[in-house]
């Protein structure tokens, strides 16, 4: 029997508040009520709203990305509770295929404004920016950020079961001392603790949808417990993903879909963002987390990625050393950052802006690597620029041409 008849474990509406739907929330929480039951063994097909529920709209103007409210994301589909599946068991998933939905065929990449969310270089780039691209079979494209199309690498950016009460006190605990801890001597957020503001909780009643806001982890970063938000571009089709269950049921949860991301999805929102469909096959491993010795997620990609031939792609340094000079000891963070400048800056000469290549080092498959976290006082990272997504020669030897590349979309003043 063909994939025609798989089953549909939950289906959205992008002509309805992404808050109004029962098969939606926002927040990790143990309580939040399942959506529906997924046999073991079943291969089932789930759709996803874009991970902001649709506030980002295909057009011309970066205003949205302005005044985007991150108070409500990310909007996941789920939870589903998988039958047998129990604490200490392990949760296998194989991704068989991620899909845009057929009603909205693009996606966007945005740059949020530092002081809303913000981004890896926003000391530099401070400005809400956007580029919307539209999707032709696997490939994609963007009027933005014109002389470029590349096949995407689809995949699901969130990936999770539940927290238990245990697990879920243990992460606002030490969140909240790092907030704590950084209160007199950091001057940017650095954790994000629960928020009642804008919390969905699929459907939760008042008394529990309050609770859930107290006590909700936000679903911004990954977590070594469940996996959740860790943006890994190879999860695409034929990969598996193996997750720790800590709740009867599971609780499993999906969302934050991509049609392409390049390592590290720098400027925050960089990934081509969409509302897809998913299918996936569950069963349970049991007994997996002591047999495995399991700590964190363990994934392995599946067999399909766009294919670049050997030498064709441009790799890029970067040290630990800041833009102003400043050393830094073993820092990574500083260290990828100066390698994304030093590919900003060779593709400058072509005619791009800064806002154009800073979005589509996010979300186009660049390959991000650590090089060496060794050799002090440096870090080393390493970014490779695939040099076929251009339709012109990008090659070091070949002198370059500036064009006329357009620009990508700003907010308006």
């Amino acid at each position: 029997m063909g994939k025609a008849g798989l089953r549909y474990a939950a289906k959205v509406d992008l002509n309805k508040p992404a808050a109004d739907q029962d098969v939606l929330h926002n927040r990790w929480h143990p309580d939040i009520p399942s959506v529906g039951t997924i046999k073991n063994n079943e291969v089932v097909k789930i759709e996803c709203v874009d991970w902001t529920g649709g506030q980002i709209g295909n057009n011309d103007s970066a205003d949205d990305m302005r005044d985007v409210d991150l108070t409500k994301i990310h909007y996941l589909t789920g939870p589903f509770d998988i039958e047998t599946a129990e604490p200490g068991d392990v949760l296998v998933l194989e991704i068989q295929d991620v899909q845009p939905l057929d009603e909205q065929p693009w996606g966007f990449t945005g740059v949020f404004s530092k002081d809303n969310g913000g981004g890896f270089l926003d000391e530099i780039y401070p400005e809400p920016a956007k580029a919307i691209w539209d999707f032709e079979g696997i490939f994609c494209s963007s009027r933005h950020i014109p002389g470029v199309r590349f096949a995407g690498l689809i995949h699901p950016g969130i990936l999770g079961c539940a927290p238990s009460a245990e697990i879920l006190a243990t992460w606002n605990k030490r969140e909240g001392e790092l907030i704590e801890a950084c209160a007199h001597t950091h001057n940017r957020v650095v954790a994000e603790p629960p928020q009642p503001k804008n919390v969905h909780a699929g459907s939760a009643d008042a008394q529990l949808k309050e609770k859930v806001g107290k006590e909700g982890a936000r679903t911004i970063p990954g977590r070594p417990e469940h996996g959740g938000n860790c943006d890994i571009k190879n999860l695409s089709r034929g990969s598996k993903v193996f997750l720790p269950v800590h709740v009867k049921g599971a609780k499993f949860s999906v969302g934050d879909l991509h049609f392409s991301q390049g390592d590290g999805e720098i400027s925050f929102c960089g990934a081509i963002e969409m509302a897809g469909v998913i299918t996936i096959k569950f069963s349970v491993m049991k007994g997996g987390v002591k047999q495995l010795d399991m700590k964190s997620p363990i994934y392995i990609p599946g067999p399909v990625e766009p294919q670049f031939g050997p030498g064709r792609y441009i790799y890029f340094e970067g040290f630990s050393v800041d833009e102003h000079g400043r050393q830094h000891y073993l820092d990574t963070t500083v260290a990828y950052r100066q390698t994304s400048l030093r590919v900003i800056e060779y593709l400058r000469r072509y005619g791009y802006n800064d806002y154009q290549i800073y979005l589509l080092l996010s979300c186009a498959p660049v390959q991000g690597h650590i090089a060496g976290v060794v050799d002090i006082p440096n870090s080393c990272t390493t970014m490779g620029l695939p040099m076929d997504i251009f339709d012109f020669d990008i090659s070091p030897h070949v002198p370059a041409e500036k064009r006329d590349l357009g620009s990508c979309a700003f907010a308006s003043k």
